[in-house]
């Protein structure tokens, strides 16, 4: 039996048939207890095998597991579980993003995608629509899933996809009555296969950067016209570390107002710096009525006081009811106050920074000079920090040192020369270390294999560095940490 896939490939859709069986295996059996009419399925889709420093964009290979009678999603929750069970720390392992859609519906803002009805990254925001309301599902939808898996370490895993759906069966008395909602994806760079963004330290006004209105050259591809009348009835955003808001806005004629601000609440002691974050949703009764003709749009905001957020992301999911009813958010209030859909997650306990045995590279000897790094087998050869003999590699003021990443090649990995706060030498956690260097630089994650990539394996340091010691890690892969110094020409040294 052929399964038919659609991709997302640039600007359109490519149909691929992929032959056999399902390896995706369903979970335990629905429980349709207490929630008078509600089923709770546990699906997951699998095993993944995933290799040693994955960072890559991929697509469902055989067909997910999906309800298997007709009914209404009235909730969704995703996760990423090792093959115990148990779900990953997220400086180990995690879930850079996934995208669930509908083959069987063209998706609202970008026509030539399947419709994107779920959204998630490591701040796992659960969906829980309003009491009545329901997105419609039949068994002959196909569903699509767009994942990217993200490995920090040089070591493989065996992981599971999963998402616990809130189901109401067509045949459930709840089921009469339901009013059918539909998906409206809002997202900075709509349309794109990964749609990122960098918010750069200092960039912005005040510590604050808004993409895309602090951007003059961003492309404006975050806002929809909608045809219809109805009412939006749920609303939620999905952001990076750094990230601050994301906010939904609506436009009639001259006039522009906040629907409303999807906060990142930071369980993390050290601020905007992880992923220890649940988003605010709206609450059951946030309900407005909006007309054909009105624009719908989304910006996001990152903190920039204190690092860059390289690969940044700001959409979000609003889900529209084709009826009458909410309030008109011209000439009435709208309520403002989020609900989070989660607390501090037990993935999220390793913050990293404690001291380590790496020697601080400002005190270290420099070494003879260098033009060329080979990055492999996640060192950064003669400039990494675990190196012994105390020496790292230098340049004379003016030149560059070019990195060759030797990994990118049979291993696939990808890796970054990011410039970090000297001496950079702290543990690894899902807080440290940051792009916080006085003087910023990144290299992209240095491979050719489509998004994620830079497009090429090698990159040199900015010719115009003043004469230090530069410190830099991967932000791929955060426990490498290496170093380079610039020396002042011979010629101009004191004598």
């Amino acid at each position: 039996m052929a399964l038919l896939v659609v991709l997302a490939v640039g600007a359109g859709l490519t149909v691929v048939a992929f032959s056999g069986s399902s390896r995706a295996t369903a979970g335990p059996s629905p429980d349709t207890g207490s929630s008078a009419g509600v089923q709770h399925l546990h699906l997951q889709y699998g095993p993944l095998a995933i290799r040693p420093g994955q960072n890559l964009i991929d697509t469902n290979k055989y067909r997910i597991p999906q309800p298997t009678e007709d009914g209404w999603i009235v909730g969704f929750r995703p996760n990423l579980r090792l093959a115990n069970g148990t779900v990953p720390p997220v400086d180990v392992l995690h879930l850079h993003h996934g995208v669930w859609a509908n083959v069987r519906r063209r998706d609202a803002t970008a026509p030539l995608f399947p419709e994107r009805f779920f959204a998630t990254g490591e701040e796992k925001t659960a969906l829980e629509l309003p009491p009545g309301y329901g997105y419609p599902y039949r068994t002959s939808d196909a569903w699509y899933l767009n994942y990217m898996v993200h490995d920090l370490t040089p070591k493989p895993f065996t992981v599971y996809l999963t998402y616990d759906i809130d189901f109401v069966p067509a045949t459930s008395p709840q089921a009469s009555g339901m009013k059918a909602v539909h998906p409206i994806w809002l997202d900075v760079q709509n349309g794109e296969v990964y749609p990122v963004f960098d918010a750069l330290k200092g960039s912005g006004r005040d510590g604050k950067f808004t993409y895309p209105d602090d951007d003059p050259n961003a492309p404006r591809k975050n806002a929809y016209t909608l045809p219809t009348d109805g009412v939006l009835v749920k609303a939620f955003g999905h952001l990076h570390p750094g990230g601050l808001y994301d906010t939904f806005s609506v436009t009639r004629g001259d006039q522009t107002r906040t629907l409303f601000t999807s906060k990142a609440h930071y369980y993390e002691p050290a601020g905007a710096v992880s992923w220890d974050v649940s988003m605010t949703a709206t609450p059951d009764d946030w309900a407005v009525a909006v007309k054909a003709g009105d624009t719908l749009s989304i910006s996001t905001t990152y903190d920039t006081s204190r690092a860059s957020w390289y690969e940044s992301m700001g959409l979000g999911i609003v889900w529209m009811y084709d009826g009458p009813g909410g309030k008109d958010p011209f000439t009435e209030p709208i309520d403002q106050t989020g609900v989070l859909t989660h607390g501090h997650l037990p993935e999220n306990d390793n913050h990293g920074g404690a001291t380590t045995n790496l020697a601080d590279p400002r005190r270290a000897g420099g070494g003879p000079l260098t033009g060329t790094i080979p990055i492999g087998s996640f060192e950064y050869g003669a400039g990494d920090l675990t190196v012994a003999g105390g020496r790292i590699p230098t340049v004379t003021e003016g030149h560059s040192i070019t990195f060759d990443n030797l990994d990118a090649g049979g291993p696939r990995v990808w890796h970054s020369i990011t410039a970090c706060k000297a001496p950079c030498t702290a543990s690894t956690g899902i807080a440290y270390p940051l792009a916080n260097a006085t003087v910023q630089f990144d290299s992209g994650e240095l491979g050719t294999g489509g998004p994620p990539t830079s497009g090429s394996t090698t990159w040199s340091t900015p010719a115009n560095l003043d004469p230090g010691t530069y410190t830099y890690f991967c932000r791929i892969h955060p426990f490498m940490r290496g170093a380079f110094r610039v020396v002042a020409p011979a010629s101009s040294a004191p004598k």
